[in-house]
């Protein structure tokens, strides 16, 4: 009897040791919903490490475990601390980062991390070649990539603006969200306005400025161990905020082969593996759709990837594992993908607000970044962190 008992506890045991275990990193970007809902829709157990309880993810039906701990965005050691002393626990199959500030960590410290568990990022040295701008388009440039031009010099000093047209744009080598964007109308505003952005951001980059009233665009893609690209959707970028220039507030399915083209050559010059964002804009001076940055993990917009056919759980697991990853760059178009609070501010500035098409009053095709019917805590906590987190994030655009 007690041999019976120990073979079913045993087996019991085992099972559970079966179940992938899945940890996001963090639980206050909105690309962590999807994630978490169709990695436990796979059976995998989910654990999100968070720094509050207001995060959006933290309340979600779908999330197994939270985790609140001290992820600090002003203090990467205590950060690292903080996710060294949960991944070193053993308990994960699958790391995943959320956003830069924690795939940037994850990268630095892979060697010491993977001991422990797959931490789904590329290695330093790839890694820096794309949240890198300028070694973004030193490689575009080296290889025929459309992008725009760009000065490859490290101080203001070497810079010569002979065959340079103003405006020009100088801007963070490493940000997001148009954050330090700046435009300049003449030698003395670059000299004063250059020093600003890097005392405040960091190393910078001078560009040339491509006027934004044409189409920009979003891709989403991921590359496998063998340097093939299995899952690519192209977005338009219908609406954005600021609406001078900012993340996506609308976005919409379509397929365009040069851009794909173009894309998959730079992932693949790079020696890109897993998943990539890449913005793009229509040059309206030559109708050339140019690669503007890498985004080096998983994007806001994931969710839209699921609505349009691809699986990118599926696909994450398969990578991390070390399987053949499944070919899943077909996908739907006019699928449409509406980060609504920040769509509303879109609607309060633009004066394309009753112009715009779509309609933004047309719901067609269309699902919510944040909002679902089956979960509405999500949206109620996100809606009350997002007015101090707009507050700041205007701060931080400007210098």
């Amino acid at each position: 009897m007690i041999n019976i008992i120990e073979t079913m506890y045993k087996a019991i045991e085992d099972s559970k040791s079966k179940v992938l275990k899945v940890l996001l990193i963090d639980g206050g970007a909105r690309q962590c919903l999807p994630l978490i809902k169709n990695f436990h829709k796979k059976g995998c157990e989910v654990t999100i490490l968070c720094a509050s309880k207001m995060d959006v993810g933290y309340y979600y039906r779908y999330t197994d475990r939270k985790i609140l701990t001290t992820l600090d965005y002003d203090d990467e050691e205590i950060t690292y601390k903080a996710i060294f002393n949960e991944v070193s626990t053993g308990r994960y199959d699958i790391v995943v980062p959320m956003v830069d500030y924690f795939a940037t960590i994850l990268s630095k410290h892979k060697n010491e991390l993977s001991q422990y568990a797959t931490i789904y990022v590329n290695n330093w040295d790839i890694y820096t070649k794309a949240i890198d701008k300028l070694q973004t388009m030193k490689v575009c440039m080296e290889n025929d990539i459309p992008c725009p031009k760009t000065a490859l010099i490290g101080k203001t000093e070497d810079f010569d603006d002979k065959g340079w047209e103003y405006p020009i744009v100088i801007k963070p080598r490493t940000s997001y969200g148009a954050k330090g964007f700046n435009v300049v109308n003449n030698r003395k505003e670059l000299f004063e306005h250059f020093k600003l952005t890097e005392a405040k951001f960091g190393p910078s980059l001078i560009q040339e400025y491509i006027p934004q009233n044409d189409k920009q665009y979003q891709v989403e893609m991921l590359m496998d161990d063998n340097g093939d690209c299995k899952a690519f959707i192209l977005m338009d970028k219908v609406r954005w905020y600021p609406v001078t220039g900012g993340s996506s507030t609308l976005n919409i399915t379509l397929h365009d082969d040069t851009i794909r083209n173009n894309c998959i050559k730079l992932l693949k010059t790079i020696g890109w593996k897993g998943y990539a964002s890449l913005d793009i804009i229509r040059d309206p001076r030559d109708g050339m759709p140019k690669i503007m940055e890498i985004n080096p993990r998983m994007n806001g917009t994931a969710k839209i990837c699921f609505a349009a056919g691809v699986d990118l759980c599926k696909l994450i697991i398969q990578d991390a594992l070390g399987k053949e990853v499944d070919d899943q760059t077909a996908y739907k178009d006019d699928v449409r993908l509406r980060y609504f609070h920040m769509d509303f501010l879109w609607f309060i500035k633009s004066k394309d607000r009753f112009k715009a098409k779509p309609s933004w009053f047309s719901n067609k095709n269309t699902i919510d970044e944040i909002f679902e019917w089956c979960d509405l805590r999500p949206a109620f906590f996100y809606t009350l962190t997002s007015f101090s987190k707009l507050i700041h994030d205007k701060d931080a655009r400007s210098i």
